[in-house]
């Protein structure tokens, strides 16, 4: 993971109150649950509370720490191998499909690191260091990691806790709001020549840049995401079963995956309901719909006489609006009925996870996070309930493979003109 970091010489202190910050709203996430609940992996893509909590840790250490702080040795040099995810050259690495079965450390050594760790950043940034601004930088881009950590510890605790037969709650229940539907509308944007990407002021990761131009033909972008009544009628007009529909690959996922809805919904005594991290609850129908693959979200768009944008088509339309929404902080953990582009649900793009022109990836191996997974995904943009908000920025992209489900993901529809 790297990024394109604008920092002032004042700011070790900043640095050091939004590493503070941020590390103790990760604490705060597992504070509600058990030590079975931190040791949960229900599938490879997702990774235990427990090895969420270590491996950020372990990003700070392997990364500043141990190159930075002479004086520094780790608590424990087996944690290099348990902990690193995917960082080829940072050395060898545990199974990650086998995450789940590191009982040991328990958890409370792996607190215990987290602390151990927490102090050896702050009293590094409080030295008088010639290099004090690139340790700011990278501390800041330890904490952006780590908030893409809070997201997926949430929506992973999620995944996880779907398989108890006893739907446990994470938070406690709280019922939906009552709303009233919002008819579907679009905005025309006449296209033209424009630009997209970041402008390498404040922080980006560095595939969000470099910023180039694009050109659009005029298009209309929908003015609210799609709701969970909308996607309904899809089903019941058989979307799930009429195969023209379909990509050719998304419709070897819905025969492999007997998908009928989308992730975590359920039919009962003629409702649908889906489980959520505040237990089980009757869906939302003005809410936007959620946990669905890119291949449903583009059949979906097929069915609705529309498509999915690209995301220069979404950047271009949103990126005026304030960042203003459901986000993580706001503790509702689910999509709530609204119309804006941040928060509440990802919205997939049909632009693929490819670099920009011009990207470079950085050398070493905190360059690897990036640039090695442009291929076969796809751009989401606009944020979640489960992302930090302060993450958030127009130019953000985050991708999955198209047919992923357990993030919060939804869609927008665009037309052409």
């Amino acid at each position: 993971m790297t990024a394109k970091r604008h920092i002032r010489q004042d700011t070790a202190g900043e640095a050091g109150i939004l590493y503070a910050d941020v590390r103790a709203t990760t604490d705060e996430l597992t504070a509600p649950l058990a030590p079975e609940d931190m040791m949960l992996q229900s599938m490879s893509d997702a990774s235990p509370a427990k090895w969420h909590l270590a491996h950020t840790t372990w990003f700070f250490e392997e990364f500043i720490l141990k190159p930075r702080s002479a004086s520094y040795r780790s608590p424990d040099d087996r944690f290099a191998f348990l902990f690193n995810s995917y960082y080829v050259q940072a050395g060898p690495r545990h199974a990650r499909d086998k995450r789940g079965l590191v009982s040991r450390p328990d958890g409370q050594a792996v607190r215990d690191y987290r602390r151990f760790v927490d102090d050896s950043i702050q009293r590094l940034l409080q030295e008088d260091r010639a290099d004090h601004v690139e340790i700011a930088e990278l501390v800041e881009l330890g904490c952006h990691h780590e908030m893409q950590h809070q997201e997926l510890l949430v929506t992973d605790l999620l995944h996880g806790l779907s398989y108890n037969p006893l739907m446990p709650t994470y938070r406690d229940p709280a019922p939906c709001p009552v709303t009233d539907e919002v008819p579907l509308t679009f905005t025309r944007h006449d296209g033209g020549l424009t630009e997209i990407g970041h402008d390498g002021s404040g922080f980006a990761y560095d595939c969000e840049g470099p910023r180039h131009k694009v050109w659009l033909d005029p298009y209309e972008i929908a003015d609210r995401p799609v709701t969970n009544r909308e996607w309904i009628a899809f089903m019941e007009d058989g979307g799930y079963a009429t195969t023209p529909l379909w990509l050719m690959d998304g419709w070897a996922a819905c025969e492999k995956n007997a998908w009928d809805a989308p992730l975590y919904w359920w039919e009962q005594d003629g409702a649908w309901w889906s489980y959520t991290l505040r237990g089980p609850q009757p869906v939302n129908l003005d809410a936007p719909v959620c946990h669905v693959s890119y291949y449903e979200a583009d059949a979906f768009a097929r069915w609705a006489g529309a498509r999915l944008p690209t995301e220069a088509e979404w950047e271009t339309a949103f990126r005026i609006r304030p960042i203003t929404g459901n986000f993580l902080e706001s503790g509702t953990l689910r999509p709530l009925p609204g119309g804006s582009p941040w928060g509440d649900v990802w919205e997939w793009t049909q632009s693929p996870f490819s670099p920009y022109p011009g990207f470079r990836p950085p050398e070493g191996a905190i360059g690897e996070y990036n640039g090695k997974f442009m291929v076969n995904q796809f751009v989401l943009r606009g944020g979640s309930c489960a992302t930090p908000v302060r993450q958030m920025r127009p130019t953000y992209r985050t991708f999955f493979y198209p047919h992923q489900r357990w993030q919060m993901l939804g869609l927008r529809l665009a037309r052409d003109v």
